[in-house]
């Protein structure tokens, strides 16, 4: 079994809460089984295309679960398709979306839709390729300091890299105000793709943030170099350095802010709303996206092993799936669904969907539902498919109901009908 590495906070339970958003349903019910109960063993998983390959799963359940079905009536509504390439979303203390735009912008959503003006005073992001303005978090104690943390690709003279930084949301919430850098995921590389980008607050008041490992193959082996930032999940206090108590502090050639590693392209981040079990998903190449239960200092394997191939279909170096020492995905797809945003649903509103994990889906352009027993998997339900929309995160907000976002620009909202 593994250990709990960091227990929920309120923050925690904000992000857990998260994930319930992703079972927004397609503007028509569908029905499905309580979350409590195992789904039918009968039930036809919901990937129905051939795999890319032959691989065999560690584990019966690792992957192509039996599918279920919600049983209760609800409704995905479209709040506003005004958005720009929206990126990361988090709920306000007054239940109002604070939202990122991939270009560099920040907006705040009502409920009912309505969006703000383009706050100002953020420092200049590389929108090219997968790059712009990612994650977003407020501060535990917004309320009182009103501190907004982003994630954003950093246009540097060497390259670019994944960047942190804080800012004060003015109090008529047009500008950032002091905005700067407090951490870096170098080296700086001239590429375009991997950039991770997720964050949360744990319940210390530390930032997990995940970096990518830029892709490219003269890159991709740093995800397995401690002294290296890139394919990483970092934790890091509120000034950028490292956290007290991380798995590798004193440790002689390796980063102290790193938590765990072996990362390709990490898009999701969420607690666990009972447990406070970290969980995270990540890109594979072609196939191969991962879901993985984080603990600190374990190595999550990529690119020594994977379950996907390359893109051009040849074998990823070896080739191999399992190695000593490598930590098993809990849930892998093949073919990608290109997992994002992700949070669980601690609302009481849908008893069924209690503590399932919600996933936006981009290439698969549909809102995964997974439900979990004991950390394991045992079913899967694709939500709102009918939208053709890639789904780039998802929210719990206060109401209970989830919100995601879109590439294409829409806000829905998620709910029982």
């Amino acid at each position: 079994m593994r250990n709990r590495p960091i227990a929920k906070t309120r923050l925690a339970m904000a992000a857990g809460a998260l994930l319930a958003l992703s079972s927004c349903g397609e503007r028509q019910s569908q029905t499905a089984q309580s979350e409590r109960a195992a789904p039918p063993v009968a039930a036809a998983p919901v990937e129905s295309k051939a795999p890319n390959t032959a691989y065999r799963p560690a584990f019966p359940g690792q992957t192509r679960v039996a599918g279920v079905k919600s049983s209760t009536v609800y409704e995905g509504k479209v709040l506003t398709d005004g958005l720009e390439s929206p990126w990361g979303l988090t709920s306000m203390p007054d239940g109002r979306l604070l939202i990122t735009e991939k270009a560099g912008t920040m907006r705040i959503a009502s409920l009912a839709g309505e969006l703000s003006a383009p706050i100002t005073g953020i420092p200049s992001v590389s929108a090219d390729g997968q790059g712009g303005l990612l994650g977003v978090r407020l501060d535990p104690d917004f309320e009182q300091n009103r501190m907004v943390y982003w994630v954003f690709s950093e246009p540097l003279p060497e390259g670019t890299l994944t960047a942190v930084a804080k800012g004060r949301l003015s109090a008529d919430e047009t500008k950032i105000e002091g905005a700067r850098v407090i951490y870096r995921a170098t080296p700086a590389y001239e590429g375009t793709l991997h950039y991770g980008g997720r964050i949360l607050f744990d319940e210390g008041g530390n930032l997990l943030v995940s970096t990518g490992e830029r892709s490219d193959t003269l890159t991709r082996p740093q995800a397995q170099q401690l002294s290296s930032g890139l394919g990483k999940i970092v934790r890091i206090t509120k000034e950028g350095e490292p956290a007290r108590g991380n798995p590798f502090e004193g440790q002689e050639g390796a980063r102290p802010e790193i938590y765990s590693y072996g990362h390709r392209n990490v898009q999701g981040l969420a607690f666990h709303p009972e447990t406070g079990d970290l969980w995270e998903n990540e890109f594979g190449p072609r196939g191969g996206d991962e879901l993985n239960r984080i603990e600190a200092g374990k190595n999550y394997g990529w690119p020594t092993i994977t379950y996907g191939l390359e893109y051009s279909g040849e074998k990823v170096g070896e080739g191999i799936q399992q190695q000593e020492g490598l930590e098993q995905p809990v849930y892998y797809w093949d073919p990608s669904v290109s997992p994002s945003g992700m949070t669980f649903y601690s609302s009481d509103s849908i008893p069924e969907w209690k503590n399932n994990l919600f996933i936006g889906g981009l290439s698969g352009m549909h809102l995964v539902r997974l439900v979990l027993e004991e950390s394991k998997v045992v079913g899967e339900e694709r939500l709102l498919a009918g939208e053709k929309q890639r789904f780039r995160d998802i929210t719990q907000g206060q109401d209970g109901a989830l919100y995601a976002i879109t590439d294409q620009g829409r806000l829905y909202r998620v709910y029982k009908k």
